[in-house]
């Protein structure tokens, strides 16, 4: 049966604000370099207080991804908490402006939290600290999965990041079942070490009972399956899923499939801001596989949807990704 959407993606709404800073700024202001740290509202406050002018968009790992997709013309959407405020009617008109479905039910403008947002401070060496207010994004449960859209997508896009609370671990359950059992397929990223440590057994379990495809950096992949080295690491996650896909930075993607890995090299870019990267290689990975490319096909798409995205600031590309695709013949 010919499903409506070819991906649907749940995860974290959040406005992202970026802005360059130094290694100084960072030090001063207690942020670990390289993570994303989640801080209450007068944490959020005190940090965009004090950052330089930055760049506000809309953003969210998943959200991400799923713009990207929607960029090329493939058909997505969408399902992510945002409160009826200021950023989020933004966030909303924007994921809808790339061309995504975003029909999730607003919280209340009465509501005590916000619109979620992530401060990106961006240092000389490319990397992105993420100070991370969730607000409204973190009420995500099972009622706001809608039965018929999981069982009209071929594939369902989890966001690691969103698996704090037991009710969107819950919300997550739901909607693998529901995409699953409808013959659809549901796959998803790990987003961080530090979700993998406060989550290993519950990631396990959703994924070795419910994933098709999972997602990953070499940190991760490490965190959550271990060995010797990133190979062990990834033929022991592969043992859970059809497909593992582990991006390795400057070194590329590895694709485990039916006991095989496929090395894809990276394309050779000027890091300017490393913000959205995952994202967009899960953006153009699952764009491929939407129209029937091979495996290693999907993994260089994925590779140049990174490349494009790290080459500017923000987790949006600058340079449509169906010119790129196509100026490379995927």
């Amino acid at each position: 049966m010919n499903k409506s959407y070819k991906v649907v993606g749940i995860g974290n709404a959040i406005v992202d604000v970026l802005a360059k800073c130094s290694d100084e700024f960072l030090s001063a202001k207690g942020i670990e370099k390289g993570i994303m740290q989640l801080i209450d509202t007068s944490r959020a406050n005190e940090i965009y207080t004090a950052m330089n002018a930055g760049v506000e968009i809309s953003g969210g790992s998943a959200a991400n991804t799923i713009a990207g997709i929607a960029s090329v013309g493939i058909k997505t959407a969408f399902i992510g908490k945002v409160k009826d405020d200021q950023l989020g009617r933004i966030f909303a008109h924007d994921i809808r402006a790339q061309g995504a479905d975003f029909d999730t039910p607003m919280v209340s403008i009465d509501s005590v939290d916000e619109t979620g947002r992530s401060m990106i401070l961006v240092s000389p060496d490319g990397e992105r600290s993420m100070s991370t207010y969730l607000g409204v994004a973190n009420q995500l449960g099972v009622s706001d999965i809608d039965p018929k859209l999981m069982a009209d997508t071929d594939w369902l896009y989890l966001e690691g990041y969103l698996f704090d609370r037991p009710e969107s671990q819950a919300a997550f359950i739901r909607a693998v079942e529901l995409c699953n059992e409808a013959g659809g397929q549901s796959s998803i990223s790990l987003s961080d070490p530090f979700c993998v440590d406060r989550h290993r057994d519950a990631f396990h379990d959703l994924i070795a009972n419910h994933i098709n495809m999972l997602f990953c950096n070499e940190h991760e992949v490490l965190a959550m399956y271990g060995g010797e080295n990133l190979q062990d690491s990834i033929i022991n996650g592969a043992k859970y899923v059809d497909t593992l896909v582990c991006t390795a930075g400057a070194n590329g993607a590895y694709i485990a499939n039916k006991g095989k890995i496929i090395h894809v090299p990276s394309n050779p870019v000027n890091l300017v801001d490393a913000t959205g990267a995952g994202d967009l290689f899960a953006a153009g990975f699952l764009a491929g596989l939407s129209q029937g490319k091979s495996l290693e096909i999907c993994g260089k798409m994925g590779n140049i949807s990174a490349g494009e995205v790290i080459s500017s600031m923000g987790a949006r590309p600058q340079t449509s990704l169906q010119d790129l695709f196509e100026i490379n013949k995927l």
